[in-house]
């Protein structure tokens, strides 16, 4: 018996492929399989992002509507390198559109970098008679699934998710909103203890070398100050400048937002640098992990819910080397090429407006 909230568990062996074709629709009709496909696998790949479960449940489900078989991949690429995999069914991903993380699970795998582990790989999704494969993740899984298309005449379908929110070609990934909204609390809660005690915070989040994360966090929560690599104004003294021009202004606590990977220094170093040129009254905060966990927000579930079934019916169409994502609202599909183009910076006009809205 399956169990709705269980993660799935690893099938030695690959499983007869199953008709699913006479399955009726809700509205009485058969749905059609133009592709001829009988059955996809789907995986989670790279750092976990709330949403990626709302992603499985969309694809498992649409594509049990067209009457093809899902087979889930554990642990990514690493996973599938290893051959852990097994059917899943709609029951299968009950109550989980709620979750953060991934029930599939996750990792960075250093074998599928080689033509090798990816030959391996390939191997066991066509034992299992695998006709199409869904990718969940960000860029360094987009880049393994591409090699895998090129390599191996697999087709492959990318679903954006990734917190960083730094896939060219989309405006949205999955995770990013999450993050964004339990960043923004987190801060809503240090700015208290930094007006209490007149006190300048460094907060440090995540988002690896962009600062789209970053940007958007410092705007949305008020904050005096942004540092992320992408910004032309982006160096320590254009930092104190802005530090001292409002210490003029009359303010006595500030807040400021590092992106982890900027340029001058993630916040640990930066707020030892001020204390010891300025001996400054501060404190460092770096959220961590904290953003990539909880609940996903409505919109992030909306989109997990919308990319997965339009990866499947993509697929089901006959369509392969592409992923989804959003532009301007808008549902799209881009060449899955297109994650060779470098990493998309924020908008400019974000960065200049924390400045004029920090008076």
């Amino acid at each position: 018996m399956t169990h709705t909230d269980s993660q799935p568990d690893q099938t030695a062996n690959p499983e007869p492929v199953a008709d699913l074709s006479t399955l009726p629709s809700p509205d009485g009709s058969t749905p059609t399989n133009t592709a001829g496909l009988k059955r996809i696998a789907v995986l989670t790949s790279g750092g976990d992002a709330p949403g990626m479960n709302a992603a499985i449940r969309a694809v498992v489900r649409a594509a049990t509507f067209h009457g093809i078989e899902v087979v889930g991949v554990r642990r990514g690429f690493q996973g599938l390198h290893e051959g852990d995999m097994r059917l899943l069914g709609p029951r299968d991903v009950a109550n989980i559109i709620q979750r953060g993380g991934t029930i599939l699970l996750t990792a960075r795998s250093h074998t599928w970098r080689s033509p090798e582990g990816r030959t391996l790989g390939a191997n066991h999704l066509k034992a299992w008679g695998v006709q199409g494969l869904i990718v969940i993740g960000g860029d360094g899984s987009f880049h393994g699934a591409h090699y895998l298309q090129q390599e191996h005449g697999i087709p492959v379908v990318g679903v954006p998710g990734t917190i960083d929110n730094d896939l060219p070609g989309t405006e949205r990934t999955l995770g990013f909103d999450t993050a964004l909204n339990t960043a923004v609390e987190a801060i809503d809660r240090i700015r208290d203890t930094a007006s209490s005690h007149g006190r300048l915070f460094l907060v440090e989040v995540m988002g690896r070398s962009s600062g789209m994360l970053a940007v958007h966090t410092a705007l949305a929560c008020g904050a005096e100050a942004v540092l992320y690599p992408e910004s032309p104004e982006d160096s320590y003294e254009n930092l104190v400048s802005q530090l001292n021009a409002n210490w003029l202004r009359g303010k006595r606590s500030s807040i400021v937002v590092v992106a982890e990977g900027d340029t001058v220094g993630r916040a640990v170093s930066v707020g030892e640098r001020l204390k010891l040129d300025h001996s400054l009254d501060l404190r460092v905060v770096v959220l961590g992990h904290v953003q990539r966990g909880g609940s996903p927000t409505a919109i992030d579930r909306i989109w997990g819910s919308r990319w997965g079934c339009e990866a499947v019916r993509r697929l089901d169409c006959g369509e392969r080397g592409f992923y989804v994502g959003e532009v301007a609202g808008a549902l799209v599909a881009q060449p899955l090429s297109r994650i060779m183009e470098p990493q998309p910076a924020p908008p400019g006009d974000l960065g200049r407006l924390v400045s004029v809205l920090a008076r």
